[in-house]
């Protein structure tokens, strides 16, 4: 299996927008990101998303640029603070290539669980609209690669 993890992108403050919806730099910058995904050949089978208004319209745009075959889901258990070994209980039975977006800390808890077997520890860094690949071999899962906005070339 192939795992993409998603960290939505900036949003407004709960003050400034109850829904906390995207941010126009946050939403442009989410665009790059998927401009960059689909030049590079990712695939995605399905985006699954946390239901909150912030993730849905992240996965809304990648999903736009990456044409995932099994289109976009809201799920639970993606929240912040929802129990990440359910998540990764629910992994296991995937197959192929699927795109979670979600939340702090529940993303960097469900990475570092999957990845050495404790949700506290500090493996990954997320960054907003940032992707990090994982994959699943025999049971085992391994790091293949990141990368945030900041990362990407000025012209992408």
């Amino acid at each position: 299996m192939i795992l993409y993890l998603v960290q939505h992108g900036e949003a407004k403050s709960e003050a400034e927008d109850p829904e906390r919806s995207l941010t126009e730099a946050g939403a442009a910058v989410v665009e790059r990101m998927a401009d960059w995904a689909a030049r590079t050949g990712l695939v995605v089978e399905q985006i699954r998303h946390s239901g909150k208004r912030r993730a849905e319209q992240t996965a809304s745009i990648l999903a736009k640029r990456l044409k995932p075959a099994h289109g976009v889901a809201a799920i639970g258990g993606l929240n912040p603070g929802d129990d990440v070994r359910a998540t990764a209980k629910n992994l296991q039975s995937d197959q192929g290539q699927v795109m979670l977006v979600g939340h702090l800390p529940h993303l960097s808890r469900l990475a570092n669980l999957l990845l050495i077997g404790d949700p506290e520890g500090s493996i990954v860094r997320f960054r907003n609209a940032g992707i990090v690949g994982l994959s699943s071999q025999e049971g085992k899962w391994g790091l293949d690669w990141a990368i945030t906005p900041d990362l990407l070339p000025v012209d992408a």
